[in-house]
């Protein structure tokens, strides 16, 4: 017993030793890793007086900022000196070092450069900055040098530019690496951007390791390398709004752990989907607007996990396969727009497409249909009652809303905008309790809408009416109940005042009341009520004469978006506010001058005052905006010198009318500086210069417009052979140049060689406004008044395809150049009277196939009519009046509708329509001679008129020496030729 009870005692000693050993090692281990080692400290404390800390710097709501609680001394509210211990800060457990740092939507601002403290922390394994702001710095390449352990790289949606460094790709133990941004430059561009060698270094060097590559918003512009189907490990490949072009690697599909594809808004990106296995782990899909094409394959069906699934504005065949009912956990399926009508190179059509299947999909939330289906509302929708969201616009439904969709009960968003819903609004609507969102404009819906009826919608914050054939009843005394509306669009609903309800809307920030019938005064309770919140105000083609009390400036304080145009709005012009973007006033009855205080208006985009009765001097700093993109000021009386447009090379300037005016002086070379001005016209003023070939460099310039000023002297040469590359409509009409015709400018107006192709019907630029978070989508057309056809155009919206050469009423002498003007194809309107025009018409103006208008009239052109002219199938105006013409009108076709005043002034013409005949031809043996020279000319007219030749000799060649020649005529010879006084017309 004394030896087992000895034993006992040694090993509970062991024991007790083991126990303190292990707990001073614990002891230490815990020590160390709460105390961070000093330098490290140091270096985060440095880096965090690097920045200030702004609440707007980030932009999820559940920001703050983590560095707030960083000290060097610890205090009574629990802060302390550890580093590890602070907020957003991991540190090793057994070395203590600093290996991640989660400083994300920490409100950061200022600039991150390379000697930041941050790269002192080289142990760093993990690092997420996202969601802070770094004032547009470019991202530091000793990332990739200093911080070679980094698995983590989160530096998305934090304001970094420029070329992302090449030293990224350095970072080879990468998991992740998301530098996704959300902004864009006012010029549209990216604010980061990866050259095409960068990213096949990226793609080479990570490929082991990368699990999520994301990098939406970043310019590539390049095609995707072969090497991403390498990336065996990747789950999350995020490359939207990149730029990528090409064909995109159908391997990727195919990649093992493979859970989210997100390529949307690579408009030029190319691709189609393979078959799938039921392997496939793919949750997250989403290809819409891209030129994605063909057959979606039944094996889409196999995809089990699939729960996201957009394919909106994208090009496959119209039938989407049923087997996409297998797809049980989809809860999110975008098919709007999914296929593009104008290239169906599918066999099946839309009208014919199975669509019961999707009434299989019982998850579904959200639900994008439109322009997808046609004919009556589809009952299929019925049993989808887990719906939140449904857009069904543009689809040409037919028939009654049904009262059946009061059962989808969890509706927020509906959309059933422009389609041709018939019928009065169901009662039912006023059921949807959780409705936030209902848009039914541009249907041919009808009958009463009762407006307090839609009290019952506590929820509702945007309502879209307009474009139907509604009359709305407003109740007194119901705007304390009505809920509170975000935006509101009544265009074109029988209004004959400002709806009462109004009154209460504190939380209104747009308002569209256009196109009805609202007379009198803008009321002072409604600015009262949105003076802090109304951010688009659309109040144009109404009876509106001013505001009930004059504001002097718009009383809207935070107004971006502004359209009284069509209206009777009188006075002085009101100042918007500095957050102005688009100025819209145009066709009212403005006076007085335009404040030098629109000159402050840094963020307008679009200012257009035309058709009023404005006048003065326009001041000089006008355009000295680089974020302004449209100018027009045309049928005012403003005289002076024009404004100093696009002072710097970085301009966003597009159009500039200034026409119908009395501006004088001549155009600021400044204008040389706006290198994406597509539209300049200041046609009716008193410009005096010579013609402004400097134009000619201006990469983007479509129509240049310069009738009826005091431009003059000769036209030279191009100084390259690049000018105006995309000019359509030059108008010179009505000036004093002189010289020959500009041959060698017609030779490089390329655009004009052909026949224009393009979807839409108008010219037409589109832009995408974002100020402060505010996103809009603009389109800019383009008025445009031109002579042709013998009378004044007027176009409110200039035709895409119309390209005209307007040189008439100028003193152009010599021929009119026959080996250049036949190349110009693509004219539809040519110009060249009233000038001092010599020799002949030439041929090859019959090449011009589109030409539906050609006045050479005026002019002191001779020989005959070409008769090629005939085959201008699309010829509606002619004239060659007043001319030194000869011979037999041409015959055929369109030549047959113009009438005698086409040709009048020409005493050598003979045929219809003139009353003159044509005498009968010669034999076919007979030799026309020029005794002069002895050179044979076979002419095909054969009339002898009084009074213009006075000397006929007739030589007759017979003999069958001549039988194989072509045939030849007599010839009339003019030994003398009396030319008549030619009378110059000037129009405009």
């Amino acid at each position: 017993m004394g030896m087992e009870s000895r034993r006992s005692k040694f090993i509970s000693v062991r024991c007790f030793t083991l126990l303190l050993i292990i707990a001073s090692q614990f002891s230490l281990s815990v020590q160390t890793q709460t105390i961070c080692h000093d330098d490290e400290r140091s270096a985060l404390l440095q880096f965090n007086d690097s920045f200030t800390i702004d609440e707007s710097a980030s932009t999820l709501p559940f920001a703050y900022p983590k560095v707030a609680s960083w000290t060097l001394e610890g205090d009574a509210q629990n802060q302390t000196s550890d580093c590890c211990s602070w907020d957003g800060v991991e540190c090793d457990e057994v070395s203590g070092h600093v290996i991640g740092l989660d400083l994300r939507s920490s409100c950061l601002y200022g600039s991150l450069n390379s000697s930041s403290s941050l790269f002192q922390l080289v142990h760093l394994q993990s690092l997420d900055l996202s969601d802070n702001n770094f004032n547009f710095s470019q991202i530091p390449s000793r990332l990739g040098h200093d911080l070679a352990s980094l698995t983590y790289l989160n530096l998305s949606k934090s304001f970094f530019s420029g070329e992302i460094p090449s030293e990224i790709s350095m970072l080879s133990k990468l998991s992740t690496l998301d530098l996704s941004t959300s902004q864009k430059f006012h010029d549209d561009n990216n604010i980061l951007k990866l050259t095409k060698t960068n990213l096949i270094s990226l793609v080479q060097n990570m490929t082991k390791n990368i699990e999520q590559l994301h990098l939406d918003l970043v310019d590539i512009y390049s095609t995707l390398p072969d090497g991403l189907v390498n990336a065996s490990s990747l789950i999350s490949l995020r490359l939207a709004q990149c730029g990528l072009y090409g064909e995109f690697p159908v391997g990727v599909f195919h990649l093992p752990s493979l859970q989210v594809l997100y390529l949307f808004e690579n408009y030029d990106l190319t691709g189609y989907f393979p078959n799938f296995n039921k392997t496939n782990s793919i949750k997250r899909l989403d290809v819409s607007l891209t030129k994605f094409y063909g057959q979606l394959p039944s094996s889409l069906g196999n995809l089990h996990s699939l729960n996201e699934l957009r394919l909106s504005q994208c090009t496959f065949c119209p039938c989407l396969p049923s087997s996409l009912r297998n797809l049980t956990q989809l809860t999110y399926l975008d098919i709007s727009q999914f296929y593009d009508s104008t290239k169906n190179f599918c066999t099946n059509q839309l009208a014919s497409c199975p669509w019961f299947w999707v009434g299989k999909l019982t998850n579904l939330f959200f639900l994008g249909l439109d322009d997808a289906i046609r004919g009556e509302f589809p009952d299929f929708l019925a049993n989808l009652t887990q719906l939140s969201y449904l857009s069904m616009g543009s689809n040409e439904m037919t028939g009654p809303i049904p009262s059946w969709l009061m059962n989808l009960s969890q509706l927020s968003y509906l959309d059933l905008s422009q389609n041709k819903l018939q019928g009065e609004i169901p009662q039912s609507f006023f059921r949807l309790r959780d409705l936030q969102f209902l848009d039914l404009s541009d249907n041919n819906l009808s009958g009463l809408v009762e407006v307090d009826q839609l009290s019952k919608l506590k929820s509702l914050k945007k309502l879209f009416l307009s474009y139907n054939k509604l009359s709305l009843n407003f109740k007194t005394n119901m705007s304390a109940a009505f809920p509170k509306l975000q935006s509101l669009r009544l265009d074109s609903c029988n209004l004959t005042e400002f709806p009462g309800f109004l009154h209460d809307q504190y939380e209104l920030t747009t308002l569209y009341l256009s196109n009805n019938n609202i007379r009198g005064q803008i009321p002072k309770w409604l600015w009262n009520a949105t003076r802090e919140t109304m951010l688009n105000l659309n109040l144009e083609n109404n009876f509106l004469t001013g505001f009930e009390q004059d504001p002097g400036t718009f009383p809207w304080q935070n107004l971006r978006y502004l359209f009284l145009d069509f209206n009777k709005l009188q006075g002085s012009l009101p100042i918007p506010p500095q957050s102005i973007r688009i100025y819209y006033v145009a066709n009212n009855c403005y006076s007085g001058e335009v404040s030098p205080s629109f000159c402050n208006l840094n963020d307008l985009h679009t200012l257009d005052l035309s058709n009023n009765n404005l006048s003065g001097k326009l001041p000089q700093c006008l355009g000295n905006s680089s974020n302004l993109g449209k100018l027009s000021l045309r049928n005012n009386s403003f005289h002076g010198g024009l404004p100093s447009l696009c002072p710097t090379v970085n301009s966003s300037l597009a159009s500039v009318d200034l026409s119908y005016n009395q501006l004088g002086g001549k155009l600021p070379r400044s204008i040389a500086n706006c290198t994406q001005l597509v539209f300049l016209n200041i046609a009716n003023n008193h410009i005096s210069d010579i013609f402004p070939s400097w134009l000619g460099a201006l990469p983007v310039l479509w129509a240049l417009i310069l009738r009826s000023n005091g431009f003059h002297g000769v036209i030279g040469n191009p100084a390259t052979t690049h000018e105006f590359p995309k000019l359509c409509i030059i108008d010179l009409s009505n000036n004093d140049f002189s010289g020959i015709l500009p041959s060698n400018y017609f030779e490089n107006w390329n655009s004009m060689k052909f026949v224009g192709k393009s979807k839409h019907t108008y010219f037409e630029t589109f832009s995408s406004i974002d100020s402060q978070g505010f996103v809009t989508h603009f389109r800019s057309v383009f008025p445009l008044t031109i002579f042709g056809k013998g009378v004044e155009l007027k176009y409110e919206e200039t035709p895409n395809l119309l390209k005209l050469i307007d040189l008439s009423g100028n003193k152009f002498d010599g021929e009119i150049p026959a080996g250049v003007i036949g190349n110009l194809r693509g004219l539809v309107l040519l110009n060249l009277s009233n000038n001092g025009l010599t020799g002949q018409i030439p041929s090859s103006l019959g090449n011009l196939n589109m030409l539906e208008s050609l006045d050479l009239s005026h002019n002191q052109l001779s020989g005959r009519i070409p008769s090629n002219l005939a085959q201008l199938t699309f010829l509606a105006y002619w004239d060659v009046s007043h001319n030194l013409l000869w011979g037999p009108i041409p015959v055929g076709k369109q030549f047959d509708t113009f009438e005698n005043d086409s040709y009048e002034g020409n005493s050598g013409l003979c045929g219809k329509p003139l009353s003159r005949k044509c005498e009968a031809p010669p034999p076919p043996s007979a030799v026309e001679e020029d005794e002069d020279s002895g050179f044979e000319i076979g002419l095909d007219w054969y009339v002898v008129l009084p009074g213009v030749v006075s000397g006929l000799i007739v030589g007759v060649v017979a003999g069958n020496t001549l039988a194989n020649k072509k045939r030849e005529w007599f010839v009339e010879k003019f030994s003398r030729r009396r030319q008549p006084r030619r009378t110059r017309r000037r129009r405009g």
